[in-house]
């Protein structure tokens, strides 16, 4: 009896895998071809081909809803990478870890104005894929007194402080401030993700670095007030920051 019941259970998970396989392969069928590559990104001096694959949410949209890249060896080595939806993705081929071995970095516009977009990261060592954190840093910042603001950024030591008179009468109406300029509550600033990651040759000797641009705004993203810029390196396995700028909006 457990011999029946154990041969009928496993006709049932291969039942199952068939099924699955099938539904996936089928689900593939219907992504597109949206960019073909060739490049060595395993360090051995043999290109290899990566295909990135995408679905569009609809027959009438131009944005993909589900992205995903595979990645093969001319020795049949094989990976995939499944990414995030967006509109425009591609990819770029850049050693930004230091290892002499080009990494992947992806990119997708999350809208159609282009202005923030999703990023990942991945490497490829030792016939092992792995996925690399994107540098991020810690920003705060408030409006103070005087139609003023404060700016906190890891990197710096003293706050940034942005005078907002030329937005007074509109914050005035909108209550951030008083007539005098005295805030009757304490309002924090919109603070943004990193909207954009620029590859950047640092120097031929030190490589490539990624230079991030993080938007800063008052009462919405109707208010921009600048934008920092970041310039990071990768370092014993870590981001380090190399530089960072404050951009005012206007400047």
């Amino acid at each position: 009896m457990k011999k029946i019941v154990y041969v009928f259970l496993f006709s049932i998970t291969l039942t199952l895998i068939f099924n699955i396989n099938n539904t996936l392969a089928e689900e593939r069928a219907e992504y597109t071809l949206i960019e073909e590559y060739e490049e060595d990104i395993t360090g051995d001096r043999i290109k290899e081909t990566i295909k990135l694959y995408g679905i569009y949410l609809s027959s009438d949209s131009d944005f993909y809803r589900d992205i995903y890249a595979v990645i093969e060896t001319k020795n049949n080595q094989k990976w995939e990478i499944n990414y995030i939806g967006g509109y425009d993705p591609k990819l770029e081929f850049i050693d930004v870890t230091q290892n002499g071995i080009n990494d992947i970095l992806f990119q997708s516009a999350t809208g159609r104005s282009n202005e923030l977009y999703n990023y990942t990261l991945h490497t490829i060592q030792h016939n092992e894929l792995t996925e690399l954190e994107l540098p991020s840093q810690s920003v705060s910042g408030a409006f103070i007194n005087d139609f003023q603001a404060e700016l906190y950024i890891t990197s710096n030591t003293k706050p940034i402080i942005m005078d907002l008179k030329e937005r007074a009468e509109e914050y005035i109406r909108l209550g951030i401030y008083n007539e005098h300029g005295n805030l009757p509550k304490r309002t924090s600033l919109m603070i943004d993700s990193i909207a954009f990651f620029e590859p950047l040759l640092i120097s031929k000797s030190k490589g490539y670095g990624l230079k991030s641009y993080q938007q800063i705004n008052g009462i919405d993203h109707d208010d921009p007030l600048g934008t920092i810029e970041t310039l990071w390196y990768y370092e014993n396995d870590d981001w380090i920051i190399l530089q960072t700028d404050w951009k005012q909006a206007g400047e």
